[in-house]
């Protein structure tokens, strides 16, 4: 008898990210880190906001998820905005992004600006320089891919997909969430996180973007069965070794990044 074929599931490699890590998120991160850590994932990626109060004792504790093997990424700077701006940022901050989207309140100065702060602080903290950077709300804001290219960070997560900025290069890769904090976000997550797992057997590949809070709300239960679902876990490195997405690339991105 030969040997057993691969699984649809088992044969797609999933990138898992931690968002929002704040010193007031530590004790709920490191919760979702001891589910993870017990389910096998051996590649966390966790999406740091530098402006958010670090204290010595909590920089320690980025310090050891390093040393524990885990990525940190770069989340905006404060991940809240003082006002939005214009009638696509209030609409954006109505239907996904409430007061988190900090780039949409901002112009392309501002948010080339915020970006390379945000690379700063890690080094300022001697911390290893991440290499992924994630906006708040995944909303990118009115930036040309060309300036992002002179930024230090080498890759960039979006709403669709992930961006390499050396190549300009695009993955649009599908991506799981779970942030079901009202009774009408529930349904609506679960249509979609439907779609994507159909669609992330085609790709290849598959994101799965985990909230402080998401194992307290409603989607907790898909959660962990996705986690028992997808086995097959990589880094967001892993990306520019990978042959399969070939037929998947885009070299083209949408104009708006957001």
């Amino acid at each position: 008898m030969g040997a057993r074929s691969m699984s649809t599931t088992e044969a797609v490699r999933v990138l898992v990210s931690v968002h929002d890590v704040m010193p007031e998120t530590l004790p709920r991160v490191e919760r979702i880190l001891d589910l993870l850590e017990s389910e096998g994932v051996g590649a966390i990626t966790l999406l740091v906001v530098p402006g958010a109060g670090w204290t010595s004792t909590d920089i320690t504790s980025l310090r050891a998820y390093q040393k524990r093997g885990h990525e940190l990424a770069g989340h905006g700077w404060r991940h809240r905005v003082d006002r939005i701006a214009g009638i696509r940022h209030r609409l954006h901050a109505g239907f996904i992004s409430r007061n988190v989207a900090e780039h949409l309140a901002l112009d392309a100065e501002g948010i080339s600006g915020l970006i390379a702060r945000c690379h700063a602080w890690f080094l300022d903290q001697k911390l290893e320089p991440p290499s992924l950077y994630v906006p708040p709300a995944w909303a990118m804001g009115r930036i040309e891919r060309s300036r992002l290219a002179e930024l230090p960070f080498l890759r960039y997560e979006l709403f669709s997909g992930i961006l390499s900025a050396q190549t300009g290069r695009f993955y649009p890769i599908p991506m799981l969430g779970y942030e079901a904090d009202t009774a009408l976000r529930a349904p609506l997550l679960r249509l979609w996180n439907g779609l994507n797992r159909r669609r992330s057997a085609r790709v290849g590949w598959l994101r799965m973007g985990i909230h402080p809070y998401d194992l307290d709300l409603r989607l907790a239960g898909d959660l962990r069965r996705d986690l028992r679902r997808f086995r097959t876990h990589a880094a967001y490195a892993d990306l520019a070794e990978s042959g399969d997405l070939r037929r998947f690339l885009s070299i083209l991105i949408p104009p708006d990044l957001s």
